[in-house]
């Protein structure tokens, strides 16, 4: 049964959800099942998992300081971007607030270009 809270799917198509992670993070390897869980739940929306070390080239020049690191975009336009612990509930509700209408968008160029990278591939 979906959750209560799920964003109507008319919202979600230009949606994309990236963490950034290594693979060595202790902390990001609990946060991998519940990354998916949420990807199940905004079944419309893009999850990305992007191991920095991995995918240096694409990540680069942005810095990733703390894990797991969440980008939030919709279209090209980041909503979010920060280090969040694996809690479901948080990430789900940066997902619906990055989605609204009056959210404040990234102005940070590195992290817009990432977002930008991230869409074309």
């Amino acid at each position: 049964m979906p959750h209560a809270s799920v964003l109507p799917e008319t919202a979600l198509p230009s949606l994309l959800v990236a963490c950034l992670c290594a693979q060595w993070c202790g902390t990001c390897t609990e946060y991998q099942p519940l990354f998916a869980q949420l990807q199940a739940e905004f079944p419309n929306a893009r999850f990305e998992w992007i191991d920095i070390e991995d995918e240096a080239d694409l990540v680069d020049p942005v810095e990733v300081e703390n894990f797991p690191t969440i980008l939030i975009a919709q279209g090209h336009q980041p909503q979010f971007f920060g280090a969040v612990m694996p809690h479901l509930e948080t990430l789900r509700r940066l997902i619906q607030s990055s989605s609204s209408a009056d959210a404040r968008p990234v102005q940070a160029q590195d992290v817009v270009a990432l977002a930008q990278r991230l869409r074309a591939r």
